[in-house]
């Protein structure tokens, strides 16, 4: 496959195999991440999306009998070596769920959690990333004055917000989100959308999605998966209007999937 890159690689992605127990999920996948870019993964369902997605923070460790073959490197990190330290990983690589999953603290505790856990005490200090944070993720305005209020009582879309401001305070230098809208309604995912344009002024995103309009509109790079195999990645543009493979052009048009 060849393609232009527009921006210095963050992640490299080279002759990846994923195996659970027998089964292998993904098949020898290469691809660039490339920095403060969005790069969405398209496919039809148990395709190898968010398996590969999950590689490159890896969540795929908390599954047992999962086995991993092929380099992922972050910058200079080879992130499945054996001295790579996982947590220190997660902070630079973090993920959002297809689901909001705020913890059941009021709004500033879950934004602040991740510091609290790194040591973090200084009020003061907690509040200004805090503040930081929320503005990061468009919620600022919704939520200054009810800091103290459950995030559980948050509309979805704002609970997904909240759940990148509190990725945010950790400062992390990618995003993976998968599926991130799936459970937002029309208007909500516009939002969100809007949102990661904005964010990948200062951080490089990875996204999973079915939504292939969505990979269209919000989407640098598109990577199409089939059976665990990388089959086409390439610029979005030239994904959704130019394919050079077959099965693309097919997944595309909707004669597969």
């Amino acid at each position: 496959m060849e393609y232009q890159l527009k921006a210095p690689i963050k992640i490299q992605i080279s002759n990846l195999d994923l195996f659970y127990g027998d089964f292998q999920a993904l098949i020898n996948v290469d691809m660039p991440v490339q920095e403060k870019l969005i790069s969405a993964l398209i496919g039809p369902s148990g395709c190898g999306k968010s398996t590969l997605l999950r590689c490159l923070n890896r969540m795929n460790d908390l599954i047992r009998g999962v086995r991993v073959t092929g380099k992922v490197r972050l910058d200079d990190l080879d992130i499945y070596a054996a001295t790579t330290e996982v947590p220190e990983l997660r902070k630079r690589v973090g993920m959002v769920f297809q689901r909001p999953n705020p913890f059941p603290l009021s709004i500033f505790d879950n934004v602040v959690y991740g510091l609290r856990v790194a040591g973090i005490k200084d009020k003061k200090r907690l509040s200004e990333i805090a503040e930081q944070s929320l503005k990061g993720a468009w919620l600022w305005d919704q939520v200054k004055d009810k800091m103290n209020h459950p995030a559980l009582e948050l509309p979805l879309d704002q609970q997904q917000r909240l759940c990148v401001a509190r990725l945010l305070a950790v400062q992390p230098e990618v995003i993976l989100m998968d599926e991130p809208c799936s459970a937002l309604d029309p208007i909500a995912t516009m939002k969100i959308e809007e949102l990661m344009l904005e964010l990948k002024k200062n951080y490089t995103i990875v996204i999973v999605t079915h939504n292939m309009q969505q990979a269209s509109r919000v989407s640098d790079y598109t990577g199409y998966m089939l059976l665990g195999k990388m089959i086409e990645f390439n610029e979005t543009i030239k994904i959704f209007t130019h394919p050079a493979e077959k099965l693309t052009e097919e997944y595309i048009s909707g004669k597969y999937g």
